[in-house]
């Protein structure tokens, strides 16, 4: 190759210049289609994925539970190009209810514990959508949404979903975008529901007035939040830092021991972990007065059972427990999702008020796709009753007529019918003729 040829081939571009857009590529793709929710759906692009799936592949929640590697398949080959491993853990993450606070995963089979297991692999568990979750895709076939084509251009994929619930409050979510994170707490349904009616009711609500209704948030795994300053900055900031702390009773033994009963513990934290960090403080005389502890936790609920020596107070002990090991946590509110494409930190009212104005966006959209299906269903009706009031000539013209071609623009001219029209009368059957058949076209 000549030194000419080999020349215009090259392009010389500057290495500094080249870092820096691939890289901010890069991030706004992590940000954009990978680790922030959508501030209307509350719904990261794979969790979207999934749910689409799991309806296309028709496991919804009144129907049989389907192999979760056959869901993980359908996702990973129409939607989400990516490992199936990252696929099936965001699955198995949307059924465990110590994560979520409402599971849009109903799963049947090892989806791992609050311990810290691992799930079972994809081949042994099985999955359908939670009850809940069909109302995130209610509507979702009458045009409430843009659809996007998927990654070969063979499929197309709801940008969003169309959904009732303000699944972003709700559930809340977490995740490690490029120089950016959020981590958004669960709430109640009912106040949340609430908080959207007075929103809705008076549009210039203040955000004080919106968190007399969410007082604060509702964490899977319960705890009590320690202090109310922290709940209160993030409505108003969209940033803050909640304490929880491990529900606790107190219980006295037969012989007159207390014992501490941990029936709730603060959200996010390994039940395990903790038990073995309570046991090492004890064995390196960090804590004293605790004689055993055991875990009892069984199907109905949590309790870790700490025994207390003879001469111990009990509120000391765990006073000291809440000091030095999870028991007590911090929970950093940083409401960040996406607004309209783009990363925004959003407090109370701006959470609100962004999921009514998606529902207002949906509801107008599936009116007029009625209206549009029902006009059309009443322009054939007319034609179909211009055919039964002339049924003779009409029975004529198409016996006469050499192909339905032919029928069809006889039709068209002699009745100054639509194509549409004259099609159904030519394709229409003969039980239609009956007095009741015509009684129903007219109703």
């Amino acid at each position: 190759m000549s030194e000419e040829v080999k020349d215009s081939r090259i392009l010389e571009i500057n290495i500094e210049d080249e870092m820096k857009s691939a890289y901010i590529d890069y991030s706004m793709s992590v940000i954009v289609s990978r680790a922030l929710p959508d501030v209307r759906d509350g719904l990261k692009p794979v969790q979207r994925r999934i749910l689409y799936g799991m309806s296309e592949l028709g496991v919804s929640s009144s129907k049989s539970y389907k192999k979760s590697a056959r869901i993980v398949g359908e996702v990973l080959g129409k939607y989400h190009p990516h490992g199936d491993s990252s696929v099936y853990m965001a699955m198995v993450r949307m059924a465990q209810e110590w994560s979520l606070r409402y599971t849009l995963v109903d799963g049947q089979g090892n989806f791992g514990s609050v311990d810290g297991d691992s799930p079972a692999a994809m081949r042994y568990t099985e999955a359908r959508m939670a009850k809940i979750a069909d109302e995130l895709l209610v509507d979702i076939d009458k045009e409430t949404v843009d659809f996007n084509l998927n990654f070969d251009d063979t499929l197309e994929e709801p940008s969003v979903m169309p959904t009732k619930l303000p699944n972003l409050l709700l559930n809340g979510a977490s995740g490690i975008a490029v120089g950016m994170a959020t981590n958004m707490a669960p709430h109640n349904l009912t106040q949340t529901v609430d908080a959207i009616i007075a929103y809705i009711d008076d549009k210039d609500v203040e955000i004080s007035e919106l968190s007399e209704i969410v007082q604060a948030p509702d964490f899977p795994t319960g705890g009590i939040i320690y202090g109310i300053d922290g709940v209160r900055e993030a409505y108003e900031t969209g940033r803050g830092r909640v304490v929880i702390r491990a529900k606790t009773d107190i219980e006295v033994d037969n012989n007159g021991r207390e014992k501490i009963i941990v029936t709730e513990i603060p959200y996010m934290v390994n039940k395990a972990e903790l038990i073995i960090k309570i046991a090492d403080l004890i064995n390196e005389k960090r804590i004293d007065g605790i004689s055993n502890i055991n875990d009892e936790s069984d199907r109905k609920g949590m309790r870790i059972v700490i025994d207390l020596k003879r001469d111990a107070v009990a509120n000391v002990v765990l006073n000291k427990l809440y000091k030095f090991t999870a028991m007590q946590s911090s929970f950093s509110i940083n409401n960040i999702a996406l607004v309209k494409g783009r990363p925004e930190l959003l407090n109370l009212k701006g959470l609100i008020s962004n999921f009514v104005e998606h529902r207002h966006e949906v509801v107008v959209r599936r009116t007029k796709y009625e209206l549009r299906k029902a006009e059309e269903r009443a322009h054939i009706l007319e034609g179909l009753i211009i055919a039964s009031d002339n049924i003779d000539e009409v029975i004529e013209i198409i016996k006469k007529s050499p192909s339905p071609d032919v029928a069809r623009e006889r039709l068209m001219e002699r009745f100054e019918l639509s194509d549409i029209q004259s099609r159904a009368i030519v394709d229409m059957r003969l039980r239609q003729l009956t007095g009741l058949e015509q009684d129903k076209l007219r109703s």
